[in-house]
């Protein structure tokens, strides 16, 4: 039995052979069909039966002839039915946000409302929370962030957390401290946020770690220095607004992105920062994976930055790539 291909449409590997056969050999008997597809009498009864449903078989009164339905009218009406199956369901999972506020209230009826300010105990906690927050985020996230440079396993997970926010249209804006535009992977992955809407500006001196959620949530740390010692997660309006409102003062005293690392007008070949080090680094580095490593990227980043330089500089090798662009003065 070969590779069962219609799945997809809820056909099972019995049914479908079942089909094949007729296709092949129309308008025969199903008698020994059970024979051919080596199953029960009484499951390929059952296979026969479900395939005229499907409409993949036309029925008849007598049962003893099957005919095949022409292949294309057949996959054109199981995909109407399978698109009509998963609009559907989609449906119902859109619907399900409603169960929200209802498994919530089973919470309350056991556990205390939540006060005006919650305390997150440890890392794993907050990133929880931060998780949750970012999920049902649906107008503004606004932060400070006073890192000097993000992990690649940091920029791994808040990659998909914050394309997704951005995907939906919620508005991100972000200060962050000036000396982590000293990290390549974080300056190449704040560059990659605003291309994809996000707002970010750059702030010399900053101590404080800011999170809001929707103009209703804040959260921050217990000590600014020392982010393990857990968080407070605050609901009150005012004291929302007061954070909101040093968030707004420190927005406006930093300087946009675009304007701190804007790129020089005469970059060599017109490449980017981060093209003019992997062109280094690919005339240099003897293996991909020691030259992302040495440039803190992944090994798929850094081969996209490759195959990119490659076809900017008209180059069939790497070796030629490196003659070139050693003839063109990039390097």
């Amino acid at each position: 039995m070969g590779d069962n291909e219609m799945s997809v449409f809820g056909v099972s590997p019995t049914e479908e052979e079942i089909y094949r056969h007729f296709l092949r050999n129309p308008d025969t008997s199903a008698d020994d069909i059970h024979l051919l597809v080596h199953t029960e009498q009484h499951d390929a009864k059952r296979s026969l039966d479900r395939l005229r449903t499907l409409g993949l078989l036309h029925p008849d009164s007598s049962h003893e002839r099957v005919s095949p339905a022409d292949p294309g009218v057949a996959i054109a009406r199981l995909t109407d039915a399978r698109l009509n199956a998963l609009h559907e369901e989609l449906r119902l999972v859109m619907q399900a946000r409603d169960l929200v506020d209802g498994l919530r209230a089973e919470q309350g009826s056991r556990l205390p409302p939540v006060q005006g300010i919650e305390q997150l105990e440890g890392l794993t906690e907050i990133r929880n929370r931060i998780d949750d927050l970012a999920f049902f985020a649906r107008d503004e996230i606004l932060s400070v962030e006073p890192y000097t440079k993000l992990s690649a396993e940091n920029i791994e997970r808040s990659r998909p957390l914050d394309l997704r926010c951005l995907r939906r249209g919620v508005r991100i804006r972000n200060v962050v401290l000036a000396a982590a535009l000293d990290d390549l992977p974080t300056r190449e992955y704040l560059r990659e946020l605003v291309k994809r809407g996000a707002q970010i500006r750059v702030a010399e001196n900053i101590t404080e770690r800011i999170l809001v959620y929707d103009g209703r949530t804040a959260l921050v740390p217990v000590d600014p220095q020392n982010t393990a010692r857990g968080a407070l997660l605050a609901h009150k309006s005012g004291l929302v607004a007061n954070i909101i409102a040093l968030f707004e003062k420190i927005w406006t005293e930093a300087d946009d992105l675009h304007t701190v690392t804007k790129e020089s007008a005469d970059a060599v070949g017109g490449l980017s920062e981060i093209e003019q080090q992997v062109l280094i680094s690919m005339c240099t580095a003897g293996k991909d994976e020691a030259g992302a490593r040495d440039l803190g990227i992944s090994v798929r980043t850094y081969r996209r930055h490759v195959a990119d330089l490659l076809q900017a500089l008209g180059a069939a090798s790497r070796a030629q790539g490196a003659l070139l662009a050693r003839e063109r003065g990039w390097i």
